[in-house]
């Protein structure tokens, strides 16, 4: 599969220009996301390019912001260059060290991730990840049986083994997140329940102690009342993926559906809630 990549300057020193553009392509299919001292590289499979979305979704911000972008084949062979060149090991809280396969293990860390990304998101470095390990690694994960939605690398999933969950059914609609899964999963010796390629459809009828979900703030909307339905009495829901001025309106939504807020994250803009399921 080849990848198209785009190069975007922005001309501009406010870093919360290129998070805005970069949620903004996100809902149009592109996947990876690079962050540059002039801008970003965004990406997306050669397939899956709409170019009248491309230019639908940022006519709006042409007018408002000063950027441009150049475009770029990207063949399959050279992908794996393009990440390993800028994957940097990562700590979070001083307890869980995420690295790849080409990096040393480092033993002083309680826990280690071992994540290949590839062309799937989820490394931790972004700050919706982050802070959703941040609560992984602050709440009680043990002995619980949860839904990861739109894992990625199934990096949250992982982490959640780690501290004790027990039962885990990790989702993704795409699948090369969905065969980078199955093999991270691998790697870090954490068999998941069942890892399923798909969306809130293929969730399975059972009920849930704790609902992961990192994706963006229109499917979280879509998908909330599925989430609702599957989590237990009691249940914990914990998203991300999304700004800090949407907080107030998936709180209104959560609410609605019986999810009541407990706490939240924030992280350069970017946002993370706890929800507790009402009875």
């Amino acid at each position: 599969m080849n990848y198209i990549e785009f190069v975007f300057i922005l001309n501009t020193p406010e870093d919360y220009q290129r998070d805005v553009l970069i949620n903004a392509l996100g809902d149009t299919g592109f996947d990876t996301f690079e962050e540059t001292s002039k801008g970003f590289n965004a990406y997306i499979a050669a397939s899956s390019f709409d170019e009248e979305a491309f230019n639908d979704v940022l006519l709006p911000y042409k007018d408002v912001y000063s950027f441009s972008w150049t475009q770029n084949l990207v063949p399959q062979k050279n992908w794996n260059e393009v990440w390993e060149s800028n994957f940097e090991p990562l700590v979070i809280k001083n307890q869980c060290y995420v690295r790849a396969t080409f990096h040393e293990p480092k033993a002083e860390f309680p826990l280690e991730i071992i994540v290949d990304p590839k062309m799937s998101f989820g490394t931790g470095h972004h700050q919706t990840t982050t802070m959703m390990m941040e609560f992984i690694l602050e709440e009680d994960f043990a002995g619980k049986r949860l839904l990861d939605m739109g894992a990625g690398t199934g990096i949250l999933a992982i982490l959640a083994h780690k501290r004790g969950a027990a039962d885990i059914t990790a989702i993704d609609y795409d699948p090369v997140c969905y065969d980078s899964m199955i093999e991270n999963s691998r790697l870090n010796h954490t068999p998941f329940n069942e890892i399923l390629c798909g969306s809130k459809d293929v969730i399975p009828n059972i009920p849930y102690d704790i609902i992961l979900a990192n994706i963006n703030r229109n499917i979280l909307l879509e998908q909330l009342d599925k989430y609702s339905a599957v989590l237990k009495d009691q249940g914990e829901l914990y998203i991300s993926g999304f700004y800090e001025e949407d907080r107030v309106i998936l709180i209104e939504k959560a609410n609605s559906l019986k999810l009541k807020y407990m706490k939240h994250k924030l992280l350069d803009n970017w946002c993370s809630i706890k929800f507790l399921k009402e009875t």
